[in-house]
């Protein structure tokens, strides 16, 4: 199985907007967004429908401070890069 870069789920925190992205590739003109639930909106291909990012709002009023471990409001298919 031979990983190709670039072509993952991305993470990133960024703690000053207390918001986190996950991202599916660089956005792209044909990307459009929708809110999909309280503070949390998905980025898609407005022509394949495929889903290419998330981002969720005031991420620490979600979760406690405590765990390093968060539930998260989706669920992620995981699955091998080929």
């Amino acid at each position: 199985m031979k990983y190709k870069k670039g072509k993952g789920m991305r993470f990133y925190y960024d703690q000053e907007a207390d918001v986190v992205y996950f991202s599916k590739g660089k956005p792209s003109k044909e990307d459009s967004s929708r809110e999909v639930g309280e503070d949390v909106v998905m980025r898609f291909n407005s022509q394949t429908g495929q889903i290419t990012g998330l981002t969720i709002l005031n991420f620490s009023k979600r979760t406690s401070k405590k765990p390093a471990v968060y539930n998260l409001p989706f669920d992620i298919e995981m699955r091998p890069l080929i």
